[in-house]
């Protein structure tokens, strides 16, 4: 069982990584998870799209199209540009 706020994904070989949600992003229409690995130390954020498969259930995709990566990267980029002459982003991170 996960803990509050982590997701255990499964890949195509059948094996689970746990990862920590960090937020969920809007862009366009769509919404992406943004992940963190927990069992990885100086692990990479892992950006996923949200949709639903032919079931109507949720399940999270690879972003497969470089157009749609750097929509995303923009979006994330600006949510954390720093403000200010302090440098503290818009959003309080605690990661």
């Amino acid at each position: 069982m996960a803990e509050e706020g982590t997701l255990v994904l499964t890949d195509e070989k059948g094996e689970e990584y746990k990862f920590q949600l960090i937020e969920v992003i809007q862009v366009d229409d769509d919404e992406y998870a943004v992940l963190l690995p927990v069992d990885v130390s100086n692990g990479e954020a892992v950006v996923l799209k949200i949709d639903q498969d032919e079931d109507g259930e949720e399940v999270l995709y690879e972003i497969d199209d470089d157009e749609e990566w750097e929509k995303v990267n923009r979006v994330w980029e600006e949510i954390n540009k720093p403000e200010g002459k302090n440098g503290e982003s818009k959003k309080n991170k605690d990661w």
